[in-house]
Parts: C-alpha cells; structure tokens; sequence
C-alpha cells in the first residue's frame, strides 16, 4: 500500500459580482436572447432576415426586442431621453462609471473628452462592449466619448429608454 496524503475538503464559496449585476438587467430589459447578433450593418433602417431586406422602424424593433417605451405621465419622452438632452455634470458620469480616482480625459479648453476603456469600471466596460456591438454599433471601443457615457450610465442607472430608436438611429 502506497501512503497517500488526504487533501480536505475546499468549501466554494460563490460571491456576487458585477457581471451578475449585468445578467441581471440584460435579462430586466429582455436584451439576453434577442439582442444578439441582431443588426445587419447595411443600414440603420433595414437587416436581412432568410435572405429577404426587411426594413424597420423603432416601433417594430421595440416590438421585437420586447422593450415598450415608458413615458411617465405628464412627459413626452423617455426618462433617458430626457436626461440625454440635459448636460450631465461629467463628474456624477465619471463617479457612476470610473474605478475611484478616475475620470473623463480633458481636450484642450478643459473640457470633458472621453474615459478611456481602462479607467471604466468592469461593469461600465461590459455595458460599453455591449452598447458598442449592438446599440450604437461602433469599431472604435479604446474609449468612450461623453455622448456614450450618457447612454452606458443611463443603462447602469436602469433608466427606461426608446431602444428600438437607438439602433435605427
């Protein structure tokens, strides 16, 4: 008989973390099955389905996606394209988006330019990656410019948004 070291049992212990953060309202929004894979890059308004050009709208794809555009009562838009309009202060994006001590790059006249990629938070990078490949579709992904951060933190902050208007736009 051979003498063998018994290794005691490891306890798993399964944390919660911000890619199940990101599950979960990938999947509170119906984006998980639908979403993917979903644009033709040909045009805004049209994707090929079994050969066949069809053309859309935001209505349709809303209809599609499962995403009913939700406009509070006494409003004429959506709670992210009400705050789309505004001119967040970059400092409240930056602290939603940003690992601490982090923020927007500057251009010249000290104005808020872009976060770059590495300076975002995992989460804020995950709904970046998603957004840039389905939702503003984009081959530029190293950073993000102000008009993008609005629409990831509007995602992070569960803002209701017309998304069927965002991609045919």
């Amino acid at each position: 008989m051979v003498p063998r070291k018994l290794l005691p049992e490891r306890n798993v212990v399964v944390y919660y973390t911000k890619f199940d953060e990101f599950k979960e309202e990938l999947e509170r929004r119906h984006w998980d099955e639908e979403l993917t894979n979903f644009l033709d890059n040909k045009s805004p308004k049209q994707m090929r389905v079994r050969g066949h050009l069809i053309m859309f709208d935001e209505d349709t794809l809303n209809t599609f996606l499962k995403t009913p555009v939700v406009v509070e009562k006494g409003e004429t838009l959506c709670a992210y394209s009400r705050f789309a309009l505004l001119m967040p202060d970059p400092q409240e994006l930056a602290a939603k988006l940003c690992i601490p001590g982090r923020g927007f790059e500057l251009n010249a006249d000290g104005q808020p330019l872009k976060i770059l990629r590495k300076n975002m938070t995992i989460l804020a990078q995950t709904w970046s990656v998603l957004s840039f490949s389905n939702l503003i579709p984009t081959s530029h992904t190293s950073d993000v410019t102000l008009d993008k951060a609005k629409l990831i933190y509007g995602i992070i902050m569960k803002m209701d948004m017309n998304v069927g208007y965002l991609i045919s736009h």
